[in-house]
């Protein structure tokens, strides 16, 4: 059997640099506070933000912050990682020998088991799963894009975004009529009842075998949705391509003055984008409420530039974290980058087990079918509880890089798609 056959197994713990790490790690933090309104149940929703319409100061404040820094800049980043850890392993494949024809197959492998994964998590937990949303991407993307040439995957994100930028204009301009209508007028009501965010029962009902359904089913669209009509994640997963075959996260360092830009310029527009929406929530900018749908494409777009800013900024801070190395990467992560970001690379390591363990963490006490703790809580005591569920699982991952375990979901991922282990024969 030739060589170029056989499938070298994961990641070695010297082959890892910082920055994809930091990026994950951190970027659960940020997925931890998105997911915070739909745990507010029991909550009357804006018209023009899925954040509780009512509350405290402290709590329009703590929404604010969320809109402009958080909702919908998420998914984005964690969709670029996600396909720029794609083009890694499929470069260590095939530097080791893997055909490519292999290594393309094991890709897609991952992508169709992401998608199972997904599914229970939903089932289980969580209606708001997006491992489901990646692994359709994945598989849609590998299949169509991952051998094209650099300029291809250029040219298709420059189109994709071309038509997401049409359609938030169109947008735009249909909001601004439709705020001429009157509110109970049947164009309006049907507008905003089509970009209403609900969660159905799956939060508030106290049957957890009806709550399995009723996620399943926003689990579906969500995926759909999300994952390819909105078009975000598909164009982050071609620039993802690109990147990776270039290795700007591994070697940050060499691409500085782009990172730079693409900081600047993406979290400019990233945070400036849902300015209108954030003001509009506190009452500081009047929106008619069924007109207020408006915000939710334009969220959509900024959303894809403050995602890559995001990307960019830690790219930055990889590069300065690497700088500063006293041992080697293969060393203890603590002693060569420091406590605070060997912690987070801890959780980037593991960030398919944290983000997990976050719905572990969360829908059984928040739901109305488990404690329904989620019906007595505000904006701001749920962003508190975001940030000591993200501490909580920061602690567990530091407890296992410090023990030498990895992530039980991880484990599990990778002996699915890479069986056991294979040894090539003696030469």
């Amino acid at each position: 059997m030739p060589a170029t056959t056989f499938t070298r197994g994961p990641v070695r713990a010297a082959e890892r640099s910082p920055a994809p790490d930091l990026a994950r790690g951190f970027m659960l933090l940020l997925i931890a506070i998105a997911n915070t309104p739909y745990y507010l149940w029991a909550s009357e929703m804006s018209a023009g933000a899925s954040h509780p319409s009512d509350g405290s100061a402290i709590d329009k404040v703590a929404d604010f912050l969320i809109i402009v820094l958080v909702d919908l800049r998420t998914y984005p980043m964690f969709a670029f990682l996600f396909g720029y850890g794609m083009m890694q392993l499929y470069n260590r494949q095939t530097a080791s020998g893997t055909s490519p024809d292999t290594a393309r197959r094991l890709l897609q492998k991952r992508n169709g088991l992401l998608l199972a994964f997904g599914f229970v998590h939903a089932a289980l937990l969580w209606m708001g799963d997006v491992l489901g949303a990646y692994g359709l991407a994945g598989l849609l993307m590998v299949w169509l894009f991952f051998q094209v040439k650099d300029r291809t995957l250029l040219v298709w994100t420059w189109v994709l975004g071309g038509l997401l930028t049409i359609g938030t204009a169109f947008a735009v301009v249909g909001a601004w009529f439709t705020a001429q209508l009157p509110a109970d007028d049947p164009v309006a009501r049907e507008l905003a009842a089509g970009f209403a965010t609900s969660t159905g029962e799956s939060m508030t009902t106290t049957s957890y075998l009806a709550s399995i359904s009723e996620r399943l089913a926003f689990w579906v669209l969500g995926t759909v949705g999300q994952g390819v009509l909105m078009l975000v994640v598909p164009m982050m997963l071609l620039l993802a391509f690109w990147a990776g075959r270039r290795r700007i996260l591994e070697n940050p360092g060499d691409h500085l003055p782009l990172l730079r830009s693409v900081a600047v310029v993406g979290l400019t527009i990233g945070w400036l984008g849902p300015l209108p929406s954030a003001l509009d929530h506190v009452g500081a900018f009047g929106v008619p409420d069924h007109a207020a749908w408006v915000f939710l494409p334009v969220q959509v777009l900024t959303g894809f530039f403050g995602g890559l800013g995001y990307v960019a900024l830690f790219g930055l801070i990889g590069h300065r974290v690497a700088q500063r190395r006293t041992g080697t990467p293969s060393g203890n992560l603590f002693l060569t980058d420091g406590p605070f970001a060997g912690a987070v690379q801890a959780v980037g390591k593991r960030s398919l087990t944290s983000y997990l363990l976050q719905s572990v963490l969360c829908a059984p006490v928040l739901a109305a079918w488990g404690l329904g703790l989620g019906q007595h809580l505000g904006s701001a005591s749920m962003l508190l509880y975001a940030v000591l569920v993200w501490t909580l699982t920061v602690a567990f991952a530091v407890w296992q890089e410090r023990t030498g375990r990895r992530g039980p979901a991880e484990v599990a991922l990778r002996r699915l798609v890479y069986g056991r282990p294979v040894q090539a024969p003696a030469a």
